[in-house]
């Protein structure tokens, strides 16, 4: 031992010599990815999973759009702060025919990030794509609010010059809808709605052919502020600035590199390490920590999201209401959100989280174990007697097996029912959801845009998000007689009977209301809260 230390020390005295020879700068302390990035304007950020398509037409999860919305922009963008829609590739719009006729006027000069001009006929092919019933999207039912889209999507109607959209000239564009939708400005914003160049797209196969190569980097076109340059699997995704975008010369950032990490734990370590800007998520347990020992980079910011669970109400024993109706009553919503979220984000009792575009559900699900056991006894299941257990799917995230472990406790003491957790990544847990393969999952949904109908929608018929197997002709009546209402409150007081409906019925259960908590570097200026996630990277600016 003593001869170790002292060869160590002969050592260290060798490199100190070494340095005072060689010079300062040859020993210099090595310069971490962060710093690096403030003086290339090159922004690192985390993204939680490998994203699992970046086609804005098929991208299904948050992940996925935070890129997708960095690469393209539709006609409108929402405005971070206030999440009101404002001009993107359309300069304006005007609104006739007792608000079923809009017509988008595009920006002149608009081009893609291969050069190309951009035209509104770009944007008619883009819309005849997504709603082609051979492309089966999932993102098709947005655009649901375009006269026979929904017909045409569902293969009723052929003719697709008769969809609800035309293109009279290369900067005009003329939307024609089924009923008046006065959020069609904040609609528009959507991924859906993006436009695709379909001449790019013909290069790699027909353009309702899915799973082609011209998302890869070297191959996408795109017309947002940034452009693909690299994406390796399961490393980095980077993207650079577009020349091309109609506000290049604002945009201070060269490059934004997104990483697709998993494990809160590990990405709280890599920006601690100067691997990145900002994270993604933090980790609940570290939330003191950083609180208490260095605040300023620190974000907790709620947010316009659910998470929930859903119920494969296809598969026995949840395709019985009242089970699935105890199960909802029998979780303590603010225990979850006082053990495991460290009171982060706060218990739901409802759906639809409040201030929603200024509606706020009355209707509420809450903790009621007298109900809950009548009930699974009323199913004939007393004490859990003779019902198998139920698989519970969860990602393999940070908080998701914590929250499944903590539910799968609480329906086993209080109920007698029995759970089998399986963890999986996000891509799998994705898939296992849109086949209705698995039981009970947990889940999460950031609004697309302020307004009920981003949440309530999800459990039409209809939507392509309606990953339970449930179906109501009654619900669905609602929601057809809200969008047919004109007058604001009397349309909210239709959601009000709609999400009473959803709570009871139970193919989902809330649990808690979102909240982003994450870290920041202090260079990172430009990138204040976002209640819809969604962040727009040529705002953004790194100062040293």
């Amino acid at each position: 031992m003593h001869a170790l230390h002292s060869a160590s020390r002969s050592f260290l005295t060798a490199v100190a010599l070494a340095c005072a020879i060689v010079g300062a700068a040859g020993c210099a302390k090595r310069e971490t990815p962060a710093a690096e990035g403030i003086r290339t304007g090159t922004l690192l950020v985390g993204n939680t999973a490998e994203p699992g398509d970046l086609d804005p037409q098929l991208a299904s999860n948050l992940s996925d759009q935070i890129i997708v919305n960095t690469l393209f922009e539709g006609l409108t963008l929402l405005d971070e702060r206030s999440t009101n829609p404002i001009p993107a590739a359309a300069e304006s719009w005007i609104v006739s025919g007792e608000g079923r006729v809009w017509t988008f006027r595009l920006r002149d000069g608009l081009k893609w990030s291969n050069g190309e001009p951009l035209t509104a006929a770009d944007f008619v092919a883009s819309w005849r794509r997504v709603l082609s019933p051979e492309f089966a999207s999932d993102n098709a039912s947005y655009l649901f609010a375009l006269k026979n889209a929904e017909a045409f999507n569902a293969g009723k109607l052929k003719n697709r010059e008769q969809l609800g959209f035309s293109a009279p000239d290369e900067r005009t564009l003329v939307l024609t809808l089924e009923q008046p939708t006065p959020y069609l400005p904040a609609l528009v914003s959507m991924p859906a709605w993006f436009p695709i160049n379909p001449r790019a797209l013909a290069k790699h196969g027909p353009l309702e052919k899915r799973g082609t190569d011209w998302t890869r980097a070297g191959n996408l076109v795109s017309n947002g502020p940034f452009s693909l340059t690299e994406w390796t699997p399961n490393a980095r995704i980077v993207l650079a600035k577009n020349p091309h975008h109609r506000e290049t010369a604002k945009n201070r950032l060269q490059r934004v590199i997104f990483f697709p990490i998993e494990s809160a734990d590990v990405e709280e370590h890599n920006f601690r390490a100067g691997q990145l800007h900002v994270t993604a998520n933090l980790p609940v347990t570290k939330i003191a920590g950083w609180r208490e020992k260095d605040p300023t980079r620190l974000r907790l910011e709620p947010t316009l999201q659910a998470n929930f669970l859903r119920f494969n109400t296809t598969r026995p024993p949840l395709t019985d209401p009242r089970i699935r109706r105890a199960l909802a009553l029998a979780i303590d919503r603010a225990a979850l959100s006082k053990g495991v979220l460290q009171d982060s984000r706060l218990p739901a009792q409802a759906f639809t989280p409040p201030g929603t575009g200024g509606y706020t559900a009355r209707a509420t699900v809450g903790l009621d174990l007298a109900e809950a056991r009548r009930l699974l006894a009323e199913a004939g299941h007393p004490g859990g007697k003779n019902m198998p257990a139920i698989e519970f799917q969860c990602r393999n995230d940070e908080l998701s097996p914590r929250i499944a472990e903590a539910l799968q406790a609480m329906w086993q003491r209080d109920l007698g029912v029995r759970t089998a957790i399986s963890q999986m990544e996000q891509k799998i847990w994705i898939q296992n959801q849109q086949s209705l393969n698995y039981g009970i999952t947990t889940a999460a949904w950031t609004a697309d845009f302020p307004d009920p109908i981003t949440f309530l929608g999800l459990f039409s018929a209809t939507s392509g998000y309606n990953w339970t197997g449930w179906k109501s002709a009654p619900y669905d009546q609602l929601l057809d007689t809200a969008a047919n209402t004109a007058d604001a409150a009397k349309r909210y007081e239709i959601f009000q009977k709609a999400e009473a409906f959803l709570l009871n019925e139970a193919p989902v259960t809330p649990l808690f209301f979102g909240a982003h908590t994450y870290l920041i570097h202090p260079a990172v200026k430009g990138w204040g809260p976002a209640p819809l996630v969604f962040r727009r990277f040529d705002l953004v600016k790194l100062e040293n």
